[in-house]
């Protein structure tokens, strides 16, 4: 995130403060009895991985529902090369008449599938979840799959999320450049070979012997952001093995890291412009004047952290990068907007502290200093495998003078991005050549108008460029659609998930 920038995560944040900033958990069902289905290793795309197409997974009760194990090939180029095993976890059917299981992905990258099956229970439908097995799993290298993505202590985490560099300096941007690159290399030392495999490719890859593990002919899916990248990758690998698959809150895989990084900006400045016109129209905003006024104000505050942190009644002060977290993990739901206005008006007063709790809620960091997840030493890792920005510094310094002019108030904290991944300790992986899923079912993809972290534009483009992608809009602030906005999305979407009724192309809610 901010230091230096990268892309924001993106739904692990909705997870994180939802749990963590409003205390909410999932209710759990009670599983109705089923046969497991039969592996479908006749579906293995050649004849080395029909080991792994055909592996019974051996389910054991667990606080999701049902858990299990999944091997998988470390690189699907050499097969002798050995495995890494994914963590599964279903909440079975609760009725009748199953249509097969939905697989789940929250986002992230670097997102637990497994975490957020219990929170499905909230997003996905009752009746959505009477006909499929809600299936989440931990993609390769994240949380409980092993080998996970291992880094630093803590204390190291702590203080790379909070470094603020100079990045009008050529030593400045060698320094971040230096910071990630030591990173990266603790990052493999500690987690081995797996840390060059954790590209999309890959999990896509995963994800199909999972479908054929599981009993299922074709993919059902419901991906939330940059599982929608995933869920696109996965479409353009195996186009005859999709089934009913929602992508909602977008990625535009064809984009460069640059123009996705540059589109985030502008999104995070619409949505604070909104969030700003919003406070200043009720009685207990502490931003003054116009929106403009106000955007300046933000931007006021953000240089005050940058010359002097703020106090946070912690050993631990307010740094701009840490202040620019706890304002953004707002702003992707307007439910959250009333938490941003109580931390603006104590740290316009020189306290940080909210700003630092929210902050922490993006990060999973709790309160004995430890983190709850991995999410963001993978975020970075698989960010790193996944097509990277260039780290040529002019290249840098154009695009981030283009960012700036579009977004001024954030838009800093989205510039060289290359930095992050120009020392990397193991090589690029890239993307696909195509991802139009030539020959496959009907996808629905989702976008929300001012969705901050994947914006609508994106939405858009992916529609087109899916060759059976079809566009299903609501009309709103943050982000993501599905199971928080409102029935006509939820409609549309458990009528295409129930009974492959499939949305009108341009439907906007």
């Amino acid at each position: 995130m901010p230091s230096p920038s990268h892309l924001l995560r993106p739904l692990g944040l909705l997870v994180v403060a939802a749990l963590v900033v409003t205390g909410c958990s999932a209710p759990k069902h009670q599983a109705s009895p089923q046969a497991d289905a039969t592996p479908d290793a006749q579906s293995a795309p050649e004849p080395g991985l029909a080991r792994f197409y055909a592996q019974t997974l051996a389910w054991q009760e667990c606080d999701q529902g049902e858990c299990a194990r999944l091997e998988v090939p470390l690189d699907y180029a050499d097969l002798e090369a050995g495995s890494v095993e994914l963590a599964v976890a279903r909440e079975r059917a609760t009725g009748g008449d199953r249509i097969g299981s939905l697989l789940l992905n929250p986002g992230g990258p670097g997102g637990s599938g497994v975490d957020f099956v219990e929170q499905a229970a909230t997003t996905v439908s009752e009746d959505v979840q009477a006909r499929y097995d809600l299936v989440g799993f931990d993609p390769r290298g994240v949380q409980a799959s092993t080998p996970a993505v291992t880094c630093v202590p803590a204390d190291e985490l702590d203080e790379l999320l909070a470094f603020d560099p100079d990045l009008t300096t050529d030593e400045g941007i060698a320094e971040a450049a230096d910071m990630f690159g030591a990173f990266s290399q603790e990052c493999l030392e500690r987690t081995g070979p797996v840390f060059g495999h954790v590209d999309t490719i890959s999990a896509a890859r995963d994800m199909d012997v999972l479908r054929a593990v599981l009993g299922d002919e074709q993919l059902h899916y419901l991906g939330y952001s940059y599982g929608t990248q995933l869920g696109a990758t996965y479409a353009g690998l195996f186009p005859e093995r999709v089934g009913r698959v929602v992508l909602d809150g977008a990625v535009d895989p064809t984009l460069t890291a640059e123009e996705a990084t540059a589109a985030q900006a502008v999104g995070f400045e619409n949505a604070l412009r909104a969030y700003v016109a919003d406070c200043q129209g009720g009685s207990r905003c502490p931003l003054t004047g116009s929106v403009d006024d106000g955007m300046r104000q933000i931007t006021a505050l953000l240089d005050r952290a940058y010359e002097s942190p703020l106090r946070t009644g912690t050993d631990r002060p307010l740094t701009r990068s840490l202040a620019f977290t706890g304002i953004a993990v707002t702003l992707y739901s307007q439910e959250y907007w009333t938490y941003l206005t109580s931390a603006l008006t104590s740290a316009l007063d020189g306290d940080g502290s909210i700003l630092l709790t929210l902050s922490d809620a993006y990060y999973d960091r709790r309160e004995d200093g430890s983190y709850g997840t991995n999410q963001t030493e993978a975020f970075w890792s698989i960010g790193c495998l996944d097509p990277r920005a260039s780290a040529d510094l002019a290249d840098m310094r154009a695009d981030a003078e283009a960012i700036m002019a579009a977004a001024p108030t954030v838009g800093e904290f989205f510039t060289f991005g290359g930095t992050r991944c120009a020392q990397w300790s193991v090589p690029e992986v890239g993307g696909l050549d195509d991802y139009s899923a030539a020959g496959a079912a009907p996808i629905v993809v989702i976008g929300t108008t001012n969705d901050p972290a994947t914006p609508y534009e994106q939405a858009q483009a992916l529609a087109k460029i899916l060759d059976s992608g079809v566009l299903l809009t609501y009309e709103g602030e943050g982000h993501t659609a599905y199971g928080r906005s409102n029935d006509c999305i939820g409609d549309a979407v458990d009528g295409y998930l129930l009974d492959g009724e499939v949305p009108e192309d341009g439907t906007t809610c």
